[in-house]
């Protein structure tokens, strides 16, 4: 059985992998009821036995003893760290898997990116090192970070690099939180375009979500459960929006926010946790995805979102099911697909679907779907057993679409914008190490990025030996 790492950093990152463990614990002692250590189990924690010192694993007669999740938590701020220390998940954690600091990042990319990934470098190799020697058989590293403060931006993608540095062979899958145009950290544009460089040459896939499209979903799950609708109401227990199943007093937006990015976490690992008729290898990924190593940014679309009171079976709702992943209002950035070009696209379902399912409503969806010329059969599709708890089925959408390019051109001109005046330009330029030439190299590898995905677009209708200049091999 292959094992996972989660490496969350920053405030967001925490915060989402926070609830990635509360809901992945959640699913597990569902399904495992007679609370044995299994292979599913293991994919992503550890059996310790509290009792054994030097925290080897122990289990008597196959049960569990005591979980730890298989991560590393790293942020510049001890805050939301202590928080978890303190919440209900306090013991799938432990010491050995934390680094705080008590000063933060200042929303500045080079004071994450060069002090911060200077000074902690070795620590945060050894802490990696040792979750990677809990596992039998490391197969992937799940980074997850915001694109637009500091620490997740600047230190997360130190990170991401010292991983491909470290562990080559090993795939890399960032899921990255873009930060809406109403941000309020003003240097978020300068932010988001510095990492963007460095997902771009360090990740094997980058889920790309956005804040706006996820304040946009649970606005609208919120007038659902205030009745926007007749007939529709969210059911009581949902893990899409919370824990209690919808926005309630003490709850703030971004919890139900937090809670959707998880589920979309819980979908893309569940093949590595649970069984399946037609389970997907999560280097599979990548490999049937990416057809062009930088054009890795992939669209998730994720569905059921707005739950309604009885999610049954009948082919009518499974239909609906995969029409909804390919609808922009289920999409987690602003973009739609159909608008773009499909350099292929993964089906990860989960629950009481038949292969025969999954294949007919690919061949009912294709004719609406564009593909790129070379590619018509792009499909790549994994089916497993265990749907989420509450639902008898859900489905994850992996779109590899030229639809990205408006965002990314959409953020180069919120850098252009701060960068012409060169404002703020200041803080970062004081930083040791930090030269105005990275924020120049950073703004060209976007638009590189940017011309790829556009050239792709205007060579849709043939094949052309131009694709050559996508650098097919690096």
């Amino acid at each position: 059985m292959t094992q996972s790492v989660v490496v969350q950093v920053g405030q967001c990152g925490n915060q989402v992998g926070c609830r990635f463990w509360d809901l992945a614990l959640r699913e597990h002692a569902y399904v495992n009821k007679r609370g044995l250590y299994d292979d599913a189990i293991s994919s992503f924690f550890r059996n310790v036995d509290s009792r054994n010192s030097d925290g080897g694993v122990h289990a008597v007669g196959g049960r569990i003893q005591h979980l730890k999740a298989r991560a590393v938590l790293v942020d510049m701020e001890e805050g939301v760290v202590n928080g978890i220390l303190q919440g209900p998940l306090r013991e799938v954690f432990d010491s050995t898997q934390l680094l705080t600091d008590v000063s933060g990042s200042g929303n500045n990319w080079a004071v994450g990116h060069m002090t911060y990934g200077s000074a902690y470098r070795d620590l945060i190799v050894d802490k990696l090192r040792k979750a990677a020697e809990h596992c039998d058989c490391l197969q992937c590293f799940f980074l997850i970070h915001s694109m637009g403060g500091g620490t997740g931006s600047g230190l997360g993608t130190r990170v991401l690099s010292l991983l491909e540095e470290e562990f080559p062979d090993v795939c890399r899958i960032v899921t990255s939180m873009y930060p809406s145009a109403e941000d309020d950290v003003i240097t978020s544009p300068y932010n988001s375009v510095l990492a963007m460089r460095e997902l771009t040459e360090h990740a094997d896939c980058v889920l790309p979500v956005e804040n706006q499209s996820l304040l946009d979903i649970v606005n609208k799950i919120n007038v659902m459960s205030h009745g926007g609708k007749p007939g529709l109401m969210i059911r009581s227990g949902s893990t899409v929006t919370s824990g209690q199943g919808v926005l309630g007093g003490a709850e703030k937006p971004f919890d139900s926010m937090n809670s959707i990015v998880a589920n979309l976490l819980l979908n893309i690992t569940s093949s590595a946790r649970f069984e399946g008729s037609l389970n997907m290898d999560l280097n599979e990924i990548a490999m049937n995805l990416v057809p062009f190593p930088r054009l890795h940014y992939l669209v998730p679309s994720l569905t059921p979102l707005y739950t309604l009171a009885d999610v049954s079976v009948p082919s009518r709702r499974l239909d609906q099911m995969f029409s909804d992943a390919f609808s922009k209002d289920h999409q987690l950035i602003r973009a739609d697909p159909k608008h773009g070009l499909y350099l292929a696209c993964a089906l990860m379902v989960r629950g009481n679907v038949q292969v025969s399912d999954l294949r007919r409503n690919i061949e009912r969806l294709r004719p609406s779907l564009p593909f790129v010329s070379w590619n018509q059969e792009g499909w790549k599709t994994g089916l497993c057993s265990v749907p989420p708890v509450g639902h008898s089925h859900s489905l994850l959408a992996l779109a590899n679409n030229t639809c990205v390019k408006p965002i990314f051109m959409e953020l180069r001109e919120r850098f252009n914008k701060l960068y012409r005046k060169k404002a703020h330009l200041h803080h970062y330029l004081h930083v040791e190490g930090m030269e105005q030439s990275v924020f120049s190299e950073a703004i060209s590898s976007v638009t590189a990025l940017i011309e790829e995905y556009h050239h792709l677009d205007v060579t849709s209708t043939r094949l052309t030996p131009d694709v050559a200049r996508l650098c097919i091999a690096t």
